[in-house]
């Protein structure tokens, strides 16, 4: 088990952040995200990663977001079908719906040492009262609380092969999400040199499922150099 610390992104790292995030702020006239708020400003200036994974993690979970944006640099899997072999009697299992998942976030317990974030769980959850399949790796950018199309794309480095997960009603699949992480105490810092950015929420997407704004239940995405490793959907639920 390593050492877990607590990290801090103090007013002006919130303020960076808001401060970019404003650079693509809502038009008169722009619709306010998923649930049609205007972006708001996090209420807090601090980001506090959990020193230990809890047993049952407290999420917040989201509705689909809608808008785009996020970007992604590999070549992303294509969705297909579970075959009927999969539970699914006289044809094949069709594609999740975003309006047929929920997707919430935790922090990982298995992240790299520093005093940010470090690591991420997406749990995709299926509320329809249909079996569906989710493929491929996700696409991730930063935003504010309530806009979800105004958002910064990270540069996502995809790990591991993409393969069909059966999702049954009431199931669940998950990404893991490994950001670069922050050093240090107070404002933090990157190795890089660049300063660390911290984000209220992610708009997470999948190929064929939409796209999903997820936040902490305590906390900020705090990380570095906007750059962040995924693994494919998986149905084994990431550490």
């Amino acid at each position: 088990m390593q050492h877990r610390t607590t990290v801090r992104v103090t007013a002006s790292a919130a303020a960076a952040v808001a401060a970019a995030l404003s650079l693509t702020a809502c038009r008169p006239g722009d619709g306010g995200g998923a649930s049609g708020a205007p972006a708001k400003t996090p209420t807090t200036a601090t980001a506090r990663a959990t020193a230990s994974h809890p047993a049952t993690p407290a999420a917040e979970t989201s509705r689909p977001a809608t808008g785009g944006g996020s970007a992604h640099t590999g070549a992303p899997a294509t969705s297909a079908p579970a075959s009927a072999g999969s539970g699914a009697p006289g044809g094949t299992v069709p594609a999740c719906a975003a309006t047929a998942l929920e997707a919430s976030a935790y922090q990982a317990a298995d992240r790299p040492s520093g005093t940010g974030v470090g690591s991420a769980v997406i749990q995709f959850a299926n509320t329809s009262g249909k079996a569906c399949t989710l493929e491929g790796h996700p696409t991730v950018a930063g935003a504010g609380n309530g806009s979800p199309q105004h958002n910064r794309p990270l540069t996502v480095t995809p790990t591991g092969t993409a393969a069909s997960v059966r999702v049954a009603p009431g199931g669940k699949a998950w990404v893991k999400l490994t950001f670069v992480q922050v050093q240090g105490e107070g404002d933090g810092y990157c190795v890089s040199g660049a300063k660390p950015v911290a984000y209220p929420t992610l708009v997470v997407g999948l190929p064929g499922a939409g796209a999903h704004q997820v936040a902490l239940s305590d906390g900020l995405f705090a990380e570095c150099d906007n750059k962040v490793t995924a693994t494919a959907v998986t149905a084994v639920r990431p550490s």
